[in-house]
Order: structure tokens, then C-alpha cells, then sequence
């Protein structure tokens, strides 16, 4: 799962656009034909010589104007490169990012001219989108806009194509063969399925981390995947060497804007100051911070059971490559294992969906009949005829989940490569409350058009999840009877393992790049700090040492991406916010964890209202629509998984806890 959510100017589209990521998940527009405006008229000055409010208002519409009449054809450009990626479609796309990011960065410059100036506040809230919504700036120097929009193409595609090689890893032939006869021979009805272990693609990867329980296995495929981001590519140059000359060109570009670096840039856009917002994210941890040691405790305890001391010791960090996940950052795909023993397993949502016969056009339909039920109105013919919902097998495409607007109207789609599992069952309501959200605001401004906050996109279909309750099962038909009270904690554990243990890897990633950004992390100290941010607040270290001069983070999709993070974060702590709003809205009164609101047309009506409002108002008084208070609050996750972290305390209580 991912996600961008951007906010809705040229600039953030731009460097989107160049990687193929418009929307690798929120789907924020691109735009920019080869008819495409490259700079701003200067403002109109009075006859002191200063800018008007007239003339800022007048701004505001011609940006507006400019953006609507460029989106489209772009968005489209970025569609096919993100579903058919060659070197023609790199070529467009790279184009086509340079001249957004040029237009972009030329109304930023120009919408400083307004500072200071007493605007109405709907005129003063666009200028300020319009200086905040360039991901990553380019100076105004000549060739600088071509150079990092070629750059930024170069990480998107690197990453994409990325293949490993298992042959010469230390791994025997069976071995191989096992772990790669679930990904290439799931039904076990080819004999002629590649086994050998050579080109495996990065989707495969994820699905032998996912399934395989060989710790030699996990530890190779995890090291091979994590060398991709310093291998030479056709340019000659590393995702490394890209990656620092990006920063430095970008920081370039935000420094004309007026902010210290890029990663001050991004803590501006959430109605407050950079520093109020790194102090509020701290805070919001530290609410949850509780609920993750203890869970990191009870997994290093049963990851022991079943690997030993000699791969889990219990006084040391997780292994990264045992938790049933690439980077570490979700851990349901362990649950098989990793249970509350005599408190009950969780139900098996895998192979429900296996034995229901769904597929994933059946998974897709399912999540849209949860928003019908809550009063919203079908989704376009069009989205079921353009949307990428399962890889083609006869070209590359970027098969990290995303969801996509194309024109501001109606052409909402999917891009996913979805397979038959609790995890992609999970992924399309999420994908699919990006698209509501996107029909909701439309009739917004154009540059109002997107969420409150980031966070507020990414939390909107997870909320929705939540609601997927053992009772909601039953009522579509996935299972046929609702385990009894007594199973609830392994329901629980289940949902911790992905939702809680999450948290801290949502927050490190722009931790660490807010570092690269401001200068206190260099070059040479890329992979030192990316691992001391994961140990801290993860508890989890490599298989093995990795070298300084690496580039671990790299090997994550949105950072070669350029996808802002902290979104993710947010996301976790609002999607149970909302939720609790929503089954207090009901009247709810049992364990919030067994509340489903599906069905209840009162809370589509008051969400619906909280969308609608899109980015036209500060997100407090968004959230406060919808929910009635005006801050974000991590108390209704704790709420949430209350009586499992009781249980994790008293399992706790005798085990040496931390790293």
C-alpha cells in the first residue's frame, strides 16, 4: 500500500509526472501540454509600485485557468507511462516534467511578490499552496528544471525495472526453487515455471518475503533487493548518485523559494510552522509509542520460538527480513505464526477469499458496494474499463498501488497488480477511498482540489477498513459464521501487526530525509543514518552489516519516488479517529474494535460534507466536521487495541523488553 497526496498545483504534479508516480496512490493531477505556458507574466504593480490585492486575485485565476487547461493531456502522458514504461513513455514523461516544474517554479517566485499583502483568506490560502506545492523545486537557472526532471525519471524507472539474481547468493537450487514455486507456480499446474532464481522481478520479491519462512532465504532476497539503489544503470550512474544530485538541486530550488531546504518546504503545508509540526508529530508518537514496544516485544518473543536464539536473540533488534515484509513496516504477513495463543487465531482472510471463489474484479466490487452502502453513487463505467487492476504480463508497469483523477470530472481509476489476498482485499477499499475523495472536492477551486492534509487522503479508505469486522464478513457472505468474543484478540493481533507496526517506519522515513534535506545527514553518511533512525525507533536491524557508502533508503518506492511520508504516518493516527467518530455517530456501544458502520447512511452524509470541503478550509476545521474536535488525536487507536495491549502486558511482564 502508498500513497501520494499532494497538494493540487502544477509543481507537485511536475515531479510526480517525471517519475510516473502522479498518484501512487492519492493520484494528486499532473498536467502540461507542449502548449504549456514556461513563465508567469509579471503582477501588475499600483503606482507606488507594489503589488495589489486585485492584482493577487488575478494571479490566483490565471494559475487556476493555466492549471485546468493543462491537466489532462498530462495526467494521460503519466498514465501510460506509469502502466507501460519504455523508453518513449520515460521520454514523455520526463519532458513533460520539466515543463511543469519550470511553470511551477516560475508562479512560486512570482507568488511571493503577494507577501505581506492583507488578502481575503480563500486568495491568501491559494498563494500559499501555490509557494507550497512544489514537491521538488528546480532553480530558475538554465537546464536546471531538465536536469532534475531527468533525474527524477531515471529513480522512478530505476526502481520500477529493478531485478535481483538468487543464483549466486549461498542459496542451494531446492531452496530457490521453494521459495519461488508460490510466486511463479501458485496453483502447481506448470512444470515449466522458472525456479532457477534469476531475474526476479521487485513485486516477486515482495511475495517470497511475504511467504517464505526459510531464514537464509529472507536474509538473501532481502540483501539482493537492498544493493538495487547502487547498481550503475545505462546513465553510468547510481540511484546514489542521483539521489544527491537531486537534494542538491532541489534545496537549491527551495531556497529561492524562500525556505531553508525542501524538508522545511514540506513541513509548511499543514497550517502551522515547520518546527510546530515536527513537535506535533513527536507528540502524536508518543501517544502510541506504548502500544508499539510492547507489540515489538511479544513478536521478538515468538519469532524466537520458532527461529532460535542464534537468528532472534531476545535482548537485540528484530531482523529486518523476518517480519513478513520488505522494509519491515508491516508484519500481518507473519501472523500465521505469530498468534495469542490460547486467546484465539485470527480469521483467515486469505483463504476465505480463496475458497469464496473472489478474484480481484470480485475484491474490486466488493469495495465499491461499501461506499454504496454508505449512500455514495456508483463508480463511472469508465473506471472499470481504464483502470489497471491486475500487471499485464506483456510490459513493465509500476505496480505500486495508486489510485488516479485524469480530469477532474469523472475518469477515476486503480492502478494496482492485484493478487488474491487479505492484503490487496485491504489495499482496494484504501485505493478506492482516494477516488471518492477526488469526486467529492472536484467542484472545489482548483487548487482546493485535494485533501484537508495528506494524511487526511491516506486515512479516508483505511477508515473504511476498519469496518471489516467479523459481523460485515459474515454479512457478504466471506465467512459463514462470526468467531465467538474469546477470538478477538487474534483479530486484534492481526490488525496490530500491520496497523500499530507501522507507526515508527512512517515516521522515520522523512525524519531521515528532513536530515538529507537541512544538510546534517551527507552523502557518506546516507545508510549510518537511515539504520540508526530504523533501530531507534523500529527495533530492528539488517541480516547482516551494511556498507556506509550504501543507500538502503533507496530501495523503499517512495523515496527514489520523491513522495512526501509523514502522510502515512498521519493517516494511521486519523483513520481511527474518524473511525471512532463515525461508530460514535452511530451510537456504538460495545469494543470499538467490533464496530462497522457499514450500511449507515448518516455517517456517508456527514463524511461526504467533510470531503466536499476538500482543501478549501485549514484542516482543523475539517477534521473538526467530521469528528468535532480540532486536533489530531492518537487516543482512538489506543482505545482501539486496548484489550490486546493488555493482553501484550501480561505476556510482557516477565520478558526483557527494548533494544
Amino acid at each position: 500500500m502508498s500513497h501520494i497526496v499532494l497538494r493540487r498545483t502544477i509543481g507537485a504534479l511536475a515531479s510526480i509526472s517525471s517519475l510516473a508516480l502522479i498518484a501512487a496512490c492519492s493520484a494528486e493531477k499532473t498536467a502540461a501540454p507542449e502548449s504549456a505556458p514556461t513563465a508567469a507574466a509579471p503582477a501588475s504593480v499600483d503606482e507606488t509600485g507594489a503589488p495589489t490585492v486585485e492584482d493577487a486575485r488575478a494571479f490566483v485565476e490565471k494559475v487556476e485557468a493555466t492549471y485546468r487547461d493543462v491537466f489532462e493531456e498530462a495526467s494521460r502522458i503519466a498514465w501510460v507511462n506509469a502502466t507501460y514504461i519504455n523508453y518513449d513513455t520515460d521520454w514523455l514523461a520526463a519532458k513533460n516534467g520539466a515543463k511543469l516544474t519550470k511553470l511551477a517554479v516560475d508562479y512560486a517566485n512570482e507568488a511571493k511578490k503577494f507577501n505581506g499583502l492583507d488578502l481575503p483568506a480563500d486568495v491568501a490560502r491559494k498563494i500559499e499552496f501555490i509557494k507550497q506545492g512544489v514537491t521538488l523545486p528546480a532553480p530558475t537557472k538554465a537546464g536546471a528544471a531538465e536536469e532534475l526532471s531527468e533525474i527524477t525519471t531515471r529513480l522512478g524507472s530505476s526502481y520500477s525495472t529493478g531485478r535481483i539474481d538468487l543464483t549466486n547468493s549461498g542459496l542451494s537450487a531446492e531452496q530457490i526453487a521453494a521459495a519461488l514455486k508460490p510466486v511463479r507456480d501458485p496453483k502447481g499446474d506448470n512444470s515449466d515455471a522458472d525456479l532457477s532464481g534469476k531475474d526476479i522481478r521487485q513485486n516477486e520479491t515482495e511475495i517470497v518475503m511475504r511467504l517464505s519462512r526459510d531464514p537464509a532465504v529472507l536474509a538473501a532476497t532481502w540483501t539482493k533487493w537492498n544493493d538495487v539503489p547502487m547498481r550503475k544503470g545505462d546513465s553510468g550512474k547510481s540511484m546514489k548518485d542521483d539521489y544527491v544530485r537531486m537534494v542538491e538541486i532541489a534545496n537549491e530550488g527551495a531556497r529561492e523559494l524562500g525556505y531553508p531546504d525542501v524538508g522545511s518546504l514540506w513541513r509548511s503545508g499543514y497550517d502551522m510552522s515547520p518546527e510546530e509540526f515536527a513537535a506535533e508529530v513527536d507528540r502524536l508518537w508518543g501517544q502510541v509509542k506504548p502500544l508499539y514496544d510492547e507489540l515489538h516485544c511479544y513478536v521478538r518473543a515468538e519469532l524466537n520460538k520458532k527461529y532460535g536464539d542464534e537468528v532472534v536473540p531476545l535482548d537485540q533488534p528484530i531482523r529486518a527480513d523476518l517480519l513478513g515484509n520488505m522494509w519491515a513496516q508491516e508484519w500481518g504477513s507473519i501472523g500465521d505464526f505469530v498468534t495469542v495463543g490460547s486467546g484465539g487465531s485470527a480469521i483467515d482472510l486469505d483463504k476465505a477469499l480463496v475458497d469464496k471463489g473472489y478474484d480481484p474484479l470480485k475484491m474490486t466490487k466488493t469495495g465499491e458496494s461499501f461506499f454504496s452502502s454508505l449512500g455514495f453513487a456508483p463508480l463511472p463505467e469508465t473506471f472499470w474499463e481504464r483502470s489497471q487492476i491486475t500487471k499485464p504480463r506483456d510490459r513493465e508497469v509500476v505496480c505500486h498501488a495508486s489510485a488516479w483523477d485524469l480530469d477532474s470530472k469523472d475518469d477515476i481509476r486503480i492502478k494496482m497488480c492485484m493478487t488474491v489476498s487479505a492484503e490487496d482485499f485491504v489495499t482496494v477499499h484504501h485505493e478506492l477511498g482516494h477516488n471518492y475523495y477526488q469526486r467529492a472536492y472536484s467542484k472545489q477551486p482548483v487548487l482546493f482540489q485535494t485533501s484537508a492534509n495528506d494524511g487526511f487522503h491516506e486515512a479516508i479508505g483505511d477508515m473504511v477498513a476498519l469496518s471489516i469486522t467479523p459481523d460485515y464478513l459474515k454479512e457478504i457472505g466471506l465467512i459463514d459464521a462470526v468467531p465467538p468474543a474469546s477470538e478477538d484478540l487474534g483479530l486484534l493481533l492481526r490488525q496490530a501487526l500491520d496497523k500499530v507496526a507501522f507507526l515508527p517506519f512512517g515516521l522515520l522515513v522523512d525524519k531521515w530525509r528532513w536530515e538529507v534535506f537541512s544538510g546534517e545527514v551527507k552523502p557518506d553518511q546516507y545508510n549510518a543514518a537511515w539504520w540508526a533512525l530504523r533501530t531507534q525507533y523500529q527495533g530492528i536491524r539488517p541480516p547482516a552489516d551494511r556498507p556506509d557508502d550504501g543507500f538502503d533508503a533507496g530501495a523503499k518506492y517512495h523515496v527514489p519516488g520523491n513522495t512526501p511520508y509523514m502522510r502515512y504516518f498521519l493517516a494511521r493516527i486519523l483513520q481511527f479517529q474518524f473511525y471512532k467518530a463515525a461508530c460514535d455517530q452511530i451510537g456504538w456501544k460495545g469494543p470499538l474494535h467490533r464496530c462497522s458502520f457499514y450500511g449507515s447512511k448518516e455517517v456517508g452524509e456527514k463524511f461526504n460534507k467533510m470531503l466536499e470541503m476538500g482543501a478549501s478550509q485549514p484542516w482543523p476545521d475539517a477534521l473538526e466536521a467530521f469528528t468535532g474536535t480540532r486536533q489530531m488525536d492518537g487516543s482512538a487507536i489506543v482505545e482501539y487495541f486496548e484489550p490486546l495491549m493488555e493482553y501484550l502486558k501480561e505476556e510482557n511482564k516477565d520478558r526483557q523488553c527494548g533494544w
